[in-house]
């Protein structure tokens, strides 16, 4: 069973791969979350968000809707589903 923590984790090793790849990496075009839930989550879990991790929350979320778009596009659909994540 794949869970969030597993996806998480993926994603992540992706985005630093694809960060030592391109020094110059250009954000996306999207900010793709809410500052304030990710504060309210390092809070809830006794810490703190330092102010370079919403760029890497939003890069990670940027490389998973990329390759699910990917896989959306190879199995001939327009619509986004779970399993493309």
């Amino acid at each position: 069973m794949v869970t969030f923590l597993h996806v998480w984790r993926w994603v992540t090793v992706e985005v630093e791969k694809e960060m030592s790849k391109k020094k110059a990496t250009k954000a996306p075009k999207y900010t793709f979350f809410v500052k304030k839930a990710i504060q309210d989550f390092a809070k809830d879990s006794g810490m703190l968000v330092g102010s370079d991790a919403y760029d890497a929350v939003n890069e990670a979320v940027h490389m998973a809707l990329t390759g699910a778009a990917e896989r959306c596009k190879k199995n001939g659909r327009k619509t986004l589903k779970a399993y493309d994540f």
